[in-house]
C-alpha cells in the first residue's frame, strides 16, 4: 500500500538521495531526461537533515520503501543551499497577483522524484496535496522552480494548479518560476 508520510527517520533521508542519484541529470540519458523528467540539484544527508528539522519532506512510502519525495524548503533553508541564493534572490524581486512575493507567506518546493515504477500513479499530486494539507495554515503561497527543459514536471506542475510567474535563465539552465496560491 502507498501512503504519504513526513520523515522521520535518517534511513528515508538515505533512500531519498539514493533516489535522488538515479535520477540526478548527469546519471540519465537524453532520451529519459526529454521523457521521464529529471532533478538537478545533490543533496547529502546533513544538508537534508538541516532541512528537515526547519520543516520535514513529505515522502511516499511503500512499506519501508521510500518511492517518492518532496522536499520541503521553509525560507530559512535560504541560508542552508547556497546554490539556490540566485533563485532566492530572484523571488525577493517577483511579484504575484501585483503584490511582491516577498509580502506573501512564501514557501520553497526543493526537489520533487518519483520512483520510475510508480510514475503515472498519481503519486506527484498526493506529494503535493500532503504538503498543502500540512504546511497551508503556515504559507499562502507554494513556488519553486522548474526546468523549462523538464517537459514533464512542467505539465505536471500546471495540472495541479501553479502558474508560470517568471522565466529566466543562469550559468545551468533556462527556469520557469511557478507559483501555487494557498490563500
Amino acid at each position: 500500500m502507498l501512503y504519504a508520510a513526513l520523515v522521520t527517520t535518517t534511513e528515508e533521508l538515505q533512500q531519498i538521495l539514493r533516489l535522488q542519484q538515479q535520477n540526478l541529470i548527469e546519471n540519465i540519458d537524453d532520451a529519459e531526461m526529454r521523457s521521464q523528467g529529471f532533478v538537478t540539484l545533490h543533496h547529502d544527508v546533513a544538508r537534508l537533515e538541516q532541512m528537515h528539522q526547519l520543516a520535514p519532506a513529505v515522502i511516499i512510502k511503500q512499506e519501508d520503501q521510500v518511492v517518492g519525495y518532496a522536499l520541503s524548503m521553509v525560507p530559512e533553508c535560504r541560508r542552508l543551499i547556497p546554490d539556490l541564493e540566485s533563485m532566492f534572490g530572484l523571488l525577493d524581486q517577483l511579484t504575484w497577483n501585483n503584490k511582491p512575493l516577498t509580502s506573501f507567506r512564501l514557501y520553497v518546493m526543493g526537489q520533487v522524484c518519483i520512483a520510475k515504477e510508480f510514475r503515472g500513479k498519481g503519486l506527484f499530486e498526493q506529494l503535493y496535496e500532503f504538503h498543502k494539507k500540512i504546511y497551508r495554515s503556515q504559507f499562502e503561497l507554494f513556488v519553486t522552480e522548474v526546468s523549462t527543459r523538464n517537459h514533464r514536471s512542467l505539465r505536471a506542475h500546471e495540472k495541479i494548479g501553479f502558474k508560470v510567474i517568471h522565466t529566466h535563465r543562469d550559468l545551468l539552465d533556462e527556469w520557469a518560476i511557478v507559483a501555487w496560491d494557498w490563500s
